[in-house]
């Protein structure tokens, strides 16, 4: 009987586990410490059913694990914002990459498919990072998980109505206008996306700027492994002449570039690889963020620490693409 208990509760986490790696994810925005965080969350949970005083508190599964696990995350966010201000160059999240949705719209991965159930991507995780922990927390709990506010006052130690406040923060620097905007649903992405790389391979510098919006914004992050601009890419004509560049610099290598359309954070995305000019193997990984038919903002993670467990590439993810057969 005692076994079968624990097969049950054991059968409960593993339930809620993708909702737990998505709250930690985008509290976090690295997926190796979301992981290790829901990692730490089954530990307390264990703990917890293993004395019957704790174990009566767990009268809600969900509410239960997920306050533990935002409470993990804030401690984990307190502890790494000094790390990242002296982070080298610019900051970007380390994505969670998968293939392409299969014909049910969705990965097959139950963790990819929380992550990605509320379609804000990655440019949502970047901004994350202006806010303070609290707020941080505070916004993602509230608006993008519709946690109620006594909740959220709990995980935080404080009031509601001082947990109301830290939202209302989070959410006003979240829908600032420098803030690159992300509505577009999956199928838009990718219209916008194919005609992103037509214009790309083409090497057109006007056809190119008619697919990114005037104020587009082009982000790198290289953690000081490769050259990287330590400021963004302001405007479409920048960020236009700053990709047809990238693209260019590959071909007077004569170098072989393999890449292909993945997801990002549940958004559309590309996976590419290629040989840099010293031999390193130079990986990269783009992420998007679609308005009104026009990519707002681009993304590039080149930090190869953060690259680890990408999909691999097929015999057919080649640049330029090959013709349908």
């Amino acid at each position: 009987m005692v076994g079968e208990l624990a097969t049950e509760f054991e059968a409960g986490f593993e339930a809620e586990r993708g909702h737990l790696t998505a709250v930690a994810y985008r509290m976090l925005g690295s997926r190796s410490e979301a992981e290790d965080a829901v990692q730490e969350t089954w530990l307390r949970y264990a703990t917890a059913l293993a004395d019957p005083a704790a174990r009566a508190q767990v009268r809600q599964l969900r509410g239960w694990l997920t306050t533990t696990c935002s409470r993990i995350c804030l401690d984990v966010l307190r502890s790494v914002r000094v790390r990242r201000e002296t982070y080298p160059g610019q900051w970007l999240p380390e994505p969670m990459v998968r293939e392409l949705p299969a014909a049910d719209g969705f990965a097959p991965d139950p963790a990819e498919r929380a992550v990605r159930a509320d379609q804000l991507g990655t440019a949502l995780v970047v901004v994350l990072e202006r806010l303070t922990p609290e707020q941080r927390v505070a916004f993602v709990l509230h608006d993008v998980f519709a946690v109620p506010f006594a909740t959220v006052a709990e995980v935080l130690g404080t009031t509601a109505a001082a947990a109301r406040q830290l939202a209302s923060r989070g959410r006003r620097a979240v829908t600032a206008p420098d803030v690159p905007r992300h509505t577009a649903d999956l199928a838009e992405q990718q219209r916008v996306f194919a005609a992103f790389a037509a214009a790309v391979e083409s090497g057109e510098l006007d056809r190119l700027v008619r697919v990114l919006a005037p104020d587009v914004v082009l982000i790198g992050d290289s953690g000081g492994h490769f050259p990287a601009g330590r400021r963004p890419v302001v405007g479409a004509d920048k960020v236009a002449r700053f990709i047809l560049g990238l693209f260019r610099q590959v071909d007077r290598r004569g170098g072989r570039l393999r890449a292909r359309p993945v997801l990002v954070d549940g958004a559309i995305g590309w996976q590419s690889e290629t040989v840099h000019r010293d031999g390193r193997l130079l990986r990269m990984v783009a992420a998007y963020a679609v308005h009104d038919g026009r990519i707002t903002g681009v993304f590039h993670q080149l930090n190869p620490e953060k690259l680890a467990g990408l999909p691999p590439f097929g015999p057919d993810d080649a640049w330029p693409p090959r013709p349908a057969a």
